[in-house]
Parts: structure tokens; sequence; C-alpha cells
């Protein structure tokens, strides 16, 4: 087992100062000035979403651009001065958001999910093959009731969490992949993994020594988990394993729709996609898990709590999904950025 590295999370008032920094040479002539380099979409996103809140129904990148939706010409006119591309869209944040707390009410079912596409302005209420019969005929009713604001979709396989038998992290006879190792302020060290897993036991191994406890867990409703390590002799490294091979994170961030990604997990190794959702709510057999990242990373048991990165950027744990590395489907994370801020750690 190679442990990977925790993560600085980078919030919106530093964003808001890089945007704003003068550039290095700002007393050379014009013409000699360097061009301002382009904001981390990722960064700006969740900075325009924090100061647009509902006027805004999401953002998502566009040949590299970032797109963000707006309601109003107050709106766009703050995405354009803060280096983003508004777009006009028929339903506002605040719009859709009722949509998706109708859903919550009527189509709340195993085996169903739900988020907003930013790109189509609807919000997506997917079903997987579990969903069948009366509840099938209930999800469909539930999105007929919302017209076009909710495009229905089949996705193949079945939604669940991902634990297998065989090696990585191990507890209770289970096993997951490690996420991310972080560390508190007093230079205590800790990794974190998916909470469904950090549910199975209290005592985690690498497969041959003991490597921590569990210190916290939070499944269902989110779904990740922090372990102390107690072992003081393995090395705990910061990087993510790409088997072989590895890559240095440097710091947390949140995920942008159509970003290019990457996951790390000890079943099926490294496997790349691009995201298609944030803000998921999924209804798993074992609860209801919501604020999830949506991709289509391939990902399969005992791939859970594994790393989501983009370059040297943390972004999420490795929760759930439908499919395998064989057939493809449709993978779910945990963003990353909220554990880090729950439990007061960071990478190193």
């Amino acid at each position: 087992m190679r442990p990977i590295r925790p993560v600085t999370v980078i919030g919106a008032a530093a964003l808001a100062a890089a945007l704003t920094a003068a550039p290095a040479n700002a007393q050379s002539a014009p013409s000699q000035s360097a061009p301002a380099p382009a904001p981390d979409p990722g960064r700006l996103a969740t900075a325009l979403a924090d100061s647009l809140g509902t006027r805004s129904a999401g953002s998502y990148l566009d040949g590299g651009k970032l797109v963000v939706t707006v309601a109003d010409a107050d709106a766009a006119q703050k995405v354009r001065a803060a280096g983003a591309t508004p777009r006009t869209v028929a339903r506002s944040g605040a719009a859709l958001a009722k949509v998706t707390s109708a859903l919550s009410r009527t189509a709340k079912v195993a085996g169903t999910a739900w988020a907003t596409d930013p790109a189509t302005n609807q919000v997506v209420l997917s079903y997987d093959d579990s969903v069948t019969g009366a509840k099938l005929a209930k999800v469909r009713a539930a999105a007929a009731k919302q017209g076009a604001s909710v495009r229905l979709e089949h996705v193949a396989g079945t939604f669940s969490t991902l634990i297998a038998g065989g090696q990585a992290i191990y507890s209770g006879g289970s096993r997951c992949s490690l996420g991310f190792n972080v560390r508190n302020s007093a230079g205590t060290t800790f990794f974190l993994t998916a909470g469904h897993c950090t549910n199975i036991g209290s005592t985690w191994t690498n497969g041959s020594v003991t490597l921590g406890t569990r210190a916290g867990s939070s499944f269902p409703g989110n779904d990740y988990g922090i372990v102390r390590y107690t072992n003081t002799t393995i090395a705990k490294t910061g990087d993510v394993y790409l088997y072989p091979g590895s890559q240095d994170i440097t710091s947390a961030g949140n995920a942008v729709v159509n970003q290019s990604v990457r996951r790390s997990g000890s079943t099926t190794q490294v496997r790349s996609g691009r995201v298609t959702a944030l803000n998921q709510t999924v209804n798993y057999p074992q609860g209801t898990v919501s604020g999830l990242i949506r991709t289509t990373v391939c990902a399969q048991g005992g791939d859970s709590g594994g790393s989501l990165f983009a370059g040297s950027v943390a972004l999420g744990l490795t929760s759930g999904g439908s499919g395998n590395c064989t057939t493809g489907g449709t993978t779910f994370f945990q963003p990353v950025t909220e554990p880090l801020s729950v439990y007061g750690v960071s990478v190193y």
C-alpha cells in the first residue's frame, strides 16, 4: 500500500486576492508586460458560486473556458469581470433547487440519483437496473410532474458502494483504498477514505501490519471517514500512487463540470474520465448521500475511498457507482474539501 498526500484547501478569499493581484513586472511598459495567468477554473467556479448563490444554476468547462450560467444581467456582469463567460438561462439555481427538493420527496428510492446539468439547464434524474415495476412508474411520474426541468435517464448496472475482499487497507474482512494522507496543526498524521469504509471497523491494516484506528466517520448523508495513524514505522508519503510511479499532490480544490480527472484505487489502479455533475444526490441501498461529484471514470469493488485528482490537485474520495472497468460506468466521489475542513487537517 502506498498512501496519498493530503491537501491544502484554497478558499474564495484567496482566489479573489489572486485575481486582483498586480503582475510581477507592473513597472514595465504595458507592451512589455507578461499576460496575467488565467485563473484556475475550479477555484474561480467556487468563488463565483459563493458570490452569485441561486442566481446561477452551475458552471462548466467549454473548450477550457469556464462558462457560468446566470439568471440576470447583473450576475452576467460579475461573471465577465471575474474572467469567465456568462450564459443566461431560463431556470435559475433557485428554480432548479425547488425541482431537486421535489424529487427528494417523490423519487427517493434506492437506485436513483439526481443532479443539475448546467449545460442543459435541467436536473438529470437517473435510475439504475434495480428500479423496475412500481418503483420505475413512481420515478417516471415524478419526472413528468416537473416537465422540461427534468431529464430522465437510465444507467446500466446498479448504484452501490464499492467494497471487496483483498489488499490495500482492510477492516472487518473488507478492503477499501486509502485516499489522502493528512495531518493536523499539531503534526498528528491521519488518512482519509470513504465513510462507508470507516463504518466497517475501527482498526485498519495494510494486510500485514496495523495502520491506525478510526477517528471519525460520516455515512450516509456524506461519505468520508478519517483514520489516525498509530503505526510509527511505516512510511506515510504525500503522493497518489499511479501503479507504478506517483503524482505529487500540492493542494485541494473543487471539481468543475467537464474537467478531466483521474482516479487511483487498489482494484482497478489508475483510470481517467471527466466530471459530468456536481452536488449529486445518490440513493444507495445503504442510504442517501448528497453533494457528490459524478464522473465517467470507472471503478470497482475495493476502489472505495481512493483518490480523485486533477494534476497535483486533490478533488475527492471514491464513493460508489455502477458498472465496472470492462464495460464502463458512472462513479461518484465525495468532495475532499469537506472532510479536510470538518476534521481540521491538510496536506503535507
